[in-house]
Parts: C-alpha cells; sequence; structure tokens
C-alpha cells in the first residue's frame, strides 16, 4: 500500500492526555459528539486503543488476527485500523492508520511499520461502504465466538445479557476461507444487513455500533452470549425466553447508548493501567 501527504489535522504531533468521556443521561437518544473535527477524531482513536488492549486482556489476540476499525469523522470514507504485526496489548494512538475505501494508507502510523492486515480491509471497508450509520466494527478469533460459529446457528435468548442481540443477530454461512477479497467483504455485510452482529459460520463473530464503545463492548457481549449458551446445553436442555420477553429485553439492554454507558467501566480500568496507549 502506498502512503500519500497527510489531509488537513492529521499531521503528526504529541497526543494531549486522555479525552475524558461524555456520558449521556438516561433517557438520551442522542451519541455524544466532541465540538471539533480534530477532538472527535481523537476521542474515536483513543477508545479505538482501549479496545485492542482490551481484546488483548481478554485473549482475543489468536495469531494476530482480528481487527477493529473506526470511521473517520471528517473522511468518512476511510477508516482507522491497527498496523498488522503490532499485538493488541500494545497498540497506541500513534499506531493507528488512515486507510481509505479504495486500500490506501493514507496516514501510516508515526513509529510501526504501515501494514495493512488484507482481511481486515476486505471485511472492513464493505462493512463501512454498506452501513453509514456504522461507527465502529470488530472483529477477531475469539475461542467461544469460533466455537459457537461452528454450530452454524443463532443464538437463544437464554439470559438477560443474551437477549440484547435478540432478533438483531445474523448468520453468514458461506464461508470459504480467509477473506481476501472485497467481494467476500460484501457478502458479509449483506448477511449483517442493518442488524448489530454476525456469526460467521466456521470463523467467529462480529459487531458494529455508532460508537467504537458500542462496538467492542458488543463484541464482549456477543463471545460472553456465546460462552453462556455453550455452557448451558453442555448441561442440558435450555428454556429460552418467550419472544415478547426477548424483544422486550432486548430494548431495555441493547441499545446503542447502553453500549457506551457498559464500555465506561472498561475504559476507566485499561486507560488507568495502561496511560501508554494514548502516546
Amino acid at each position: 500500500m502506498t502512503a500519500i501527504p497527510s489531509p488537513r489535522g492529521f499531521a503528526a504531533a504529541p497526543h494531549p492526555a486522555k479525552i475524558e468521556s461524555v456520558l449521556p443521561p438516561f433517557g438520551s437518544r442522542e451519541i455524544p459528539q466532541q465540538p471539533t473535527i480534530e477532538l472527535e477524531r481523537l476521542y474515536r482513536k483513543q477508545r479505538l486503543a482501549a479496545g485492542y488492549r482490551l481484546f488483548g486482556r481478554y485473549g482475543f489476540d489468536m495469531g494476530g488476527a482480528g481487527h477493529i476499525t473506526a470511521r473517520d469523522p471528517e473522511l468518512t470514507d476511510h477508516f482507522w485500523v491497527n498496523p498488522l504485526g503490532v499485538h493488541f496489548s500494545r497498540i497506541k494512538v500513534s499506531d493507528l492508520m488512515l486507510v481509505s475505501h479504495e486500500g490506501e494508507i493514507v496516514q501510516p502510523p508515526e513509529k510501526a511499520p504501515a501494514r495493512l492486515n488484507r482481511a481486515a480491509f476486505a471485511i472492513h471497508s464493505q462493512l463501512h461502504e454498506a452501513r453509514p450509520d456504522v461507527v465502529a466494527a470488530a472483529h477477531s478469533h475469539s475461542l467461544y465466538g469460533k466455537a459457537w460459529s461452528a454450530l452454524g446457528r443463532l443464538l437463544d435468548p437464554l439470559t438477560q445479557d443474551s437477549a440484547a442481540f435478540y432478533d438483531d443477530h445474523a448468520l453468514f454461512e458461506e464461508f470459504s476461507g480467509v477473506v481476501l477479497d472485497t467481494s467476500e467483504g460484501q457478502k458479509i455485510a449483506r448477511a449483517l444487513g442493518p442488524k448489530k452482529a454476525v456469526i460467521l459460520q466456521n470463523h467467529g463473530i462480529l459487531t458494529v455500533g455508532q460508537s467504537v464503545e458500542a462496538a467492542v463492548w458488543r463484541y464482549l457481549a456477543l463471545e460472553n452470549a456465546c460462552q453462556a449458551q455453550l455452557l448451558a446445553e453442555a448441561a442440558g436442555p435450555t428454556k429460552p425466553m418467550p419472544p415478547e420477553v426477548a424483544k422486550h429485553t432486548a430494548g431495555q439492554v441493547g441499545t446503542e447508548l447502553g453500549g457506551l454507558w457498559s464500555f465506561q467501566p472498561y475504559w476507566d480500568i485499561v486507560t488507568e493501567e495502561e496511560p501508554d496507549l494514548f502516546d
């Protein structure tokens, strides 16, 4: 990939201290935005770096596979992503690189080699193009997500937490090897449709959100839901919620703003314990 001159506002510069979270009041439906494009960009990048650190903590780092992306608030057909080969637990804001939907590295990392994960581009470029409402998307090869994906089924609403995905996740059944072509990314985007998550059969899980926080939190929650159902079914027959109860619960725990609130404690811990992520 070829690096091209930096657009306005992307020049390398010392990164300021963390931008504190702006949490909306309960009952609000508006996702808070920073007052300037530059601050909103940095806000998203800081949470993206924190998301990678969380993936590292939870062991979602199988062979370096996986990727989280954040749409740029100005160049909306570009996204920020990690460079291939840097462990998730070491990702810093300055390591993130800006990639166009054509696969050009528009802004390379400040120090790390500018290596683009081809699967990240093939999948995420198509998701961001198909879903203008999506700010972030998260995918990795986490253990329970992979195990559940091998069953080729949607999750049942067995618990309050798993009900967040009731009637709002999809199944992509056309596994054909490592996703290296954008046509495969288009198929995944079509399978996802307007939903918040997709189970990639024989592959793993993927989540999206209107904020980095929601996408990352949903990944943690979906992995946990896969683990819970695998354990429950191993123990014996399960008792899913009635559809009306599952639908009601989904409206309570599966919202975009719920993702912001749920992510916040993780943000507080990882940024306090690993402040170098802001470098």
